[in-house]
């Protein structure tokens, strides 16, 4: 199986590679397009901030290739959140997969989320053999909103989704590669997906 992860320079990608490997597979860290669309499933990871991020994709034509993929996608916390319309870090146009804008955490709380959170209203095979009310690790200031898109829910100050699907398309605000056995079985469980 070919796993491509999307070098755009945003991101801690050694932790998902080695969460890979740890699950038994090889992944590639690329922004060739030819690989991107070659591969079996794609990640699409981020750490840092939304506009910086935009500009790096838009720059490699990476904006254009992303929303087109037919094979299973998982974006991964500013990867996720690049994926929906919008986001008001920086008043950024996001890639519009996950019909959603990302909003600011209030000054009600403590922003960034940083640290250990439940997930639950969890759906999909994404989560398949994994118990409501599991701890994932966070760290983000912004958050997508609960929508018909969700496909599990955290509560910081309010209820967001912490999980988006649409066809092909999945991505988490929390980061499965930094939450232990749980999270890397959900990688795992996104690695099996179905090469529609």
């Amino acid at each position: 199986m070919k796993i491509v992860i999307i070098n755009y320079g945003a991101g801690n990608i050694q932790s998902i590679m080695f969460a890979i490997e740890r699950l038994g597979f090889k992944a590639v860290l690329t922004n060739n397009p030819e690989e991107i669309k070659s591969a079996d499933k794609v990640i699409f990871p981020g750490v840092g901030e939304a506009s910086s991020a935009m500009a790096k994709l838009r720059e490699s034509g990476l904006d254009g290739l992303i929303p087109q993929l037919k094979q299973p996608v998982l974006g991964i916390c500013l990867g996720m959140q690049l994926m929906c319309n919008k986001t008001e870090e920086g008043n950024t146009q996001g890639l519009g997969i996950f019909d959603v804008d990302v909003l600011k955490f209030s000054n009600n709380v403590k922003v960034p989320q940083m640290g250990w959170n439940q997930i639950y209203d969890l759906k999909t095979d994404l989560f398949k053999d994994i118990s409501e009310n599991e701890f994932m690790y966070l760290v983000h200031s912004f958050y997508a909103p609960n929508c018909a898109e969700s496909i599990a829910t955290t509560n910081y100050d309010i209820e967001y989704a912490s999980a988006l699907q649409k066809d092909n398309f999945y991505g988490t605000q929390f980061h499965p590669e930094k939450s232990g056995d749980v999270g890397e079985k959900i990688l795992g469980n996104f690695l099996k997906m179905p090469i529609s």
